[in-house]
């Protein structure tokens, strides 16, 4: 059976408007086998998937887009999945694969190493070159497919990290493990601005673990102020409904001073607490536009988004938009 068939409850590909998911749910389980390796092929490389089940247990892939990341949560039975020189030959070498394990256990075979994997640690497998990852019993992980040149670092740096398990220690893989783990919980719920700029968070991440593995990790290189930047963005980005959201308190999260923080934003052109309160009035002008039947009442949004004072909102929201918070509802709703 292709993987065109109607059985399946989404093809493989990206349309606008959400979730891509794959699933062998309605085949029968003879069925089953083949359809899998087309739609593990199709979704994310060229792969060959071997089922170790007399009666293939359903499998399900559920795929999102961030920015240039593609992020699946793939959940099936046990398996074995390889890709060698002939798979390499047909494409998509200019990938890697961080596989971060939900449920069960797995081993990476990559680069003459073998990583053993369970849930909560992550791999990193480099599509131009081969690989072999077993999954022996059912389980659950997100892969997240990040094109090579995006990293900045070369095929022979990337050595480092395949091949190799990453744990939720307190490093710089820890630090990745939580990331990661948080973007593929919220990946779907991202405005397209706000996944472009995780997405290249996620690649400075990457790039910063690859140059530690290495042993050529500089603090003050630029690309490690744009990962912890990014990082701090994150953080703020989850947490603006907090009014208690301060300077003091982003930076003890990450372990930095106030001064560096204070530091980092300069070179984005603003203070910590201007970008923090642009974030809030956005959303808020977001949420005040909403239908008639929908809008909440002012003071409702300004408390939503961490305006603790709702004269206090109003004055920054004429400030930024040249008009109150009611004149911008009422204009929103006008046809």
């Amino acid at each position: 059976m292709s993987p065109t068939s109607p059985s399946s409850a989404a093809r493989p590909g990206f349309p606008s408007g959400g979730a891509v998911v794959v699933s062998t749910s309605p085949l029968s389980p003879h069925e089953r086998a083949d359809y899998w390796h087309h739609a593990v092929s199709d979704t994310f490389i060229p792969l060959d998937v071997t089922l170790h089940e007399r009666e293939p247990s359903a499998g399900t892939i559920v795929s999102d887009r961030l920015g240039p990341l593609q992020i699946s949560v793939v959940e099936a039975g046990p398996q074995t999945v390889r890709r060698d020189k002939r798979l390499i030959a047909r494409g998509g070498d200019e990938y890697i694969t961080v596989t971060l394990q939900h449920s069960g256990t797995g081993k990476l075979t990559q680069d003459g190493r073998q990583a053993l994997v369970g849930p909560g640690t992550f791999t990193c497998s480099d599509a131009g070159r081969p690989y072999q990852r077993e999954q022996p019993g059912p389980f659950r992980f997100t892969a997240i497919r990040v094109p090579k040149q995006r990293l900045g670092v070369t095929d022979t740096d990337l050595r480092a990290v395949t091949g190799t398990v990453f744990g939720n220690d307190r490093g710089l893989a820890g630090l990745v493990t939580g990331y990661l783990s948080r973007l593929a919980e919220h990946a779907a719920g991202f405005d397209p601005y706000t996944g472009g700029q995780l997405a290249l968070t996620t690649s400075d991440l990457l790039a910063l673990l690859v140059r530690e593995r290495q042993g050529r990790l500089d603090p003050q290189a630029p690309e490690a102020a744009r990962g912890m930047l990014a990082r701090i963005k994150e953080y703020v980005l989850r947490h603006l409904a907090d009014p208690d959201l301060s300077p003091h308190r982003i930076a003890a999260a990450h372990h930095v001073s106030v001064r560096y923080l204070h530091k980092l934003f300069q070179s984005q052109g603003c203070s910590v607490g201007a970008w923090v309160r642009r974030e809030r009035l956005e959303r808020c002008r977001r949420d005040l536009a909403r239908g008639p039947a929908a809008a909440p009442s002012v003071s409702v949004v300004a408390h939503r988004w961490g305006f603790a004072n709702a004269s206090h909102f109003s004055r920054a929201f004429r400030a930024a938009y040249d008009m109150s918070p009611r004149e911008w509802q009422s204009l929103a709703r006008t046809p």
